[in-house]
Parts: structure tokens; C-alpha cells; sequence
């Protein structure tokens, strides 16, 4: 009999689980057992999850505390649409908006300083991803998501957008500059 040929006898559940079928029903069930006990030690232990730091907000006041943030530190402007470049200080806070299909605006942070990042949806509900530092969260209207960054390596980063957001949501890529 093969996988692809209906069972000889009809009643196939009455027949006896082969050894080869019992020992992988166990590794599986015992693998099942271990993640699902790792899952909270992973939490509590594992220094890998952010804050849940989450606030309401309306996106009309999220924009206008996001443009007061641009126009204290904004440095230069960059790219054909003059992005602003902004440089918060070491330790300060980062707004970074998220609308079809844009991350705006680009940020420039410190290698090795510590930032608050408040994220909101102007529109639609957006994925902020920071690659390749593997950051995921979800960004919603109406709700500013607060938590904290120390990059540890210059260079440039990319702001994925990982929450499909319509015809243009291959375009939502933005920008994090780390410098020494």
C-alpha cells in the first residue's frame, strides 16, 4: 500500500501503528512538549522581545507631535522627494509615521546611544520591520507603539513595511541611518 492508493481494508483506524509510525509520533509529540514549555522561558528569560509599551492616539496628533519632532532636529534632506533627515539626541525619542507608502521621516541615530521609537499608522494598518536587525511590529491607527533601540553597528538600515497595505506596499521601504 502507498500513500497514494486508498487503504485494503476501509476501516484503516482499527489497524495497528507501525513501530517506524510510533517512535515519530513520539518525537514529535515529545518536540511539541519541549517548545511549548520554551515558549515562556523564552519570555521571561530571553531578551529578544520588546516592550509592550502602546498608547492611544488620534493620527492627527500623532502627525503633529511628529512634525515638531522634524522641525527641532531636522539636519539636511535627502532623495528626489527631500526627505528630511532628522538627528535626534543621544537618549531622546524617535517618531516615525507610516502612510501609503512611505516611512517618513528618515532618522539618523548614534552607534551605541540608547532611543525611544514611537511608531503610528496615519492610514492603514502597517509592518514596521528593521533589517537586518530582525525587529518586527505591528503598526496600527489610532495606537502609538513605544519601545527602545541601542544600535550596535553603523550602517544603513531598511524599513520594510511586512503587512500587505495595497498597490504600493512594495514601495514602503524606508530609512535608518547608524553612525559612529
Amino acid at each position: 500500500m502507498s500513500s497514494l492508493s486508498p487503504p485494503a481494508k476501509k476501516i484503516w483506524w482499527n489497524e495497528p501503528i507501525h513501530k517506524s509510525e510510533l517512535l515519530w509520533i513520539s518525537l514529535v509529540f515529545v518536540w511539541g512538549m519541549v517548545m511549548t514549555f520554551m515558549m515562556p522561558y523564552w519570555h521571561v528569560v530571553g531578551k529578544q522581545n520588546l516592550g509592550t509599551e502602546t498608547y492611544k492616539t488620534t493620527p492627527k496628533a500623532f502627525q503633529a507631535t511628529t512634525q515638531e519632532f522634524v522641525d527641532k532636529y531636522t539636519v539636511r534632506t535627502e532623495g528626489p522627494r527631500n526627505y528630511p533627515v532628522v538627528a535626534p539626541p543621544a537618549g531622546g525619542d524617535v517618531y516615525l509615521i507610516a502612510r501609503l507608502w512611505e516611512w517618513w521621516p528618515i532618522v539618523e541615530l548614534k552607534k551605541g546611544e540608547t532611543y525611544r521609537f514611537h511608531l503610528s499608522s496615519l492610514d492603514w494598518q502597517h509592518g514596521f520591520s528593521l533589517q537586518p536587525a530582525n525587529i518586527n511590529i505591528q503598526v496600527v491607527p489610532n495606537y502609538e507603539h513605544v519601545f527602545t533601540l541601542t544600535p550596535n553597528a553603523s550602517g544603513e538600515y531598511s524599513i520594510i513595511c511586512n503587512e500587505y497595505c495595497g498597490i504600493g506596499h512594495h514601495l514602503m521601504i524606508g530609512k535608518l541611518l547608524v553612525v559612529d
